[in-house]
C-alpha cells in the first residue's frame, strides 16, 4: 500500500503535467495513480489534492506570489512551483498542520528538485498561513 508521501509524490507529478500545459491530465489522473500503485484512501488522497490544487489555483499562487519577497514567480522551477502549489493547498485550504507540511513539502523538493529548493520551499511554506504581524508602536 502507498504512503501519503507517494501519493503526494504523484500529485506533484500531476501538478508538473498540468503546468506543463497538460489541461488534460485531470481526466488521466485516476490511470496514472494506479500506474503508480496509488490505491484505495491513498488515491482518494491523491485525487482530493490534486483537484482541490487545480480549483483554488489562482488564490494559491497570489499566496505564494506574496510571500517571494525577492523572487520573480515566473522564474520559479515548475517542480518547486508544483510543491509550493499542494504545500499551499494543504496549509490554506485543508487545514492539515503547518509542520508536518512543510516537513513534507521539503522532503519532497530534496527528491524532486535541486539543492538549493529545500531551504527555498521550505521559507515560502512558512511564511504562508502565519498570522500577520502586527506593528507595535
Amino acid at each position: 500500500m502507498a504512503t501519503r508521501h507517494q501519493a503526494r509524490k504523484a500529485v506533484i507529478g500531476l501538478l508538473y503535467a498540468y503546468d506543463l500545459g497538460n489541461d488534460g491530465i485531470e481526466k488521466f489522473a485516476e490511470e496514472i495513480l494506479e500506474a503508480d500503485k496509488i490505491r484505495n484512501r491513498q488515491r482518494e488522497f491523491s485525487l482530493r489534492l490534486f483537484k482541490g490544487t487545480l480549483a483554488h489555483l489562482d488564490e494559491l499562487d497570489a499566496e505564494i506570489t506574496r510571500h517571494l519577497e525577492s523572487w520573480d514567480y515566473t522564474k520559479i522551477g515548475k517542480v518547486e512551483k508544483a510543491i509550493l502549489r499542494l504545500g499551499a493547498y494543504e496549509i490554506l485550504v485543508e487545514k492539515n498542520e503547518r509542520p508536518v507540511v512543510i516537513d513534507e513539502a521539503v522532503e519532497l523538493a530534496k527528491e524532486l528538485a535541486d539543492e538549493k529548493s529545500p531551504q527555498f520551499v521550505n521559507g515560502v511554506l512558512d511564511a504562508i498561513g502565519k498570522p500577520a504581524k502586527v506593528n507595535e508602536e
